[in-house]
Parts: C-alpha cells; structure tokens; sequence
C-alpha cells in the first residue's frame, strides 16, 4: 500500500491500485479522464478536495459505483486516517483491491452498510 497517495477525489483508492505507476492522479491535471471526470469537476467547482467533503448525499459520476462511494461514506463517518488503516490491515490479509482488471474484494457488495462493515472488520 502507497499510504501517501490517499483517496481520488470520487473515494477510489490510489493507494491501492495497481495502477498508480501509469496514474498522475486527479489533481496532478495530468489525468486522462480529467475533461469528463464528473466527481472531479463537482469538487472543484465547489472548492472541495474530495467528495467526501461535500455535504450532499450524492451517487453521480463514479459515486454510482458501490466501492468509490462505500470509501467516500466511510470517510466521512469515521474519518480518512481510519479508513487507511483498514485498507492496510486488510491488504495485509489478503483482501484484493483488484483481483483481475479493476474489481476486486470491495466491489462483491450490493449493499454499503454491508460494505462499511468488511472495510471495518476484513470479514464477510
């Protein structure tokens, strides 16, 4: 885990991806995605870093998916330091972020109450 690297501004995790060798990230202005990314383009245009800075409860963009959105909802109710030190502890347990292409271990829920609760305890 590159710790360093945090949250995209929409919740995905660039500390853990895979990717990140190939990935500027959002706020680099570098990003290819930059032109029709709509979490970015919200956040920035309300002064915000993240989207889990903002008050409303919002599912546009990438926020539809249940991952970017169950890390937004969880940093925003437990905090950010939180968050990373789950994502640490359950890599270390072997929870994928990826598994092949861009799913992985966080992806497998319908709901985020239930997601919420694997980021919490690593367990199913």
């Amino acid at each position: 885990m590159k710790r360093e690297l945090g949250l995209a501004r929409c919740g995905l995790a660039c500390c853990l991806c895979s990717e990140n060798n190939h990935c500027s990230g959002c706020n680099s202005g570098l990003c290819p995605d930059k032109d029709w990314c709509e979490n970015r383009k919200c956040s920035l245009e309300r002064g915000l870093a993240h989207c889990y800075d903002c008050n409303h409860a919002c599912r546009k963009g990438i926020l539809s998916k249940i991952k970017p959105y169950g890390f937004t909802l969880f940093v925003k109710r437990y905090g950010i330091t939180t968050l990373m030190d789950c994502l640490e502890k359950n890599e270390q347990a072997g929870i994928q972020y990826h598994r092949e292409g861009i799913s992985g271990d966080y992806d497998d829920y319908e709901d985020v109450e239930e997601l919420l609760l694997f980021i919490q305890t690593g367990k199913r």
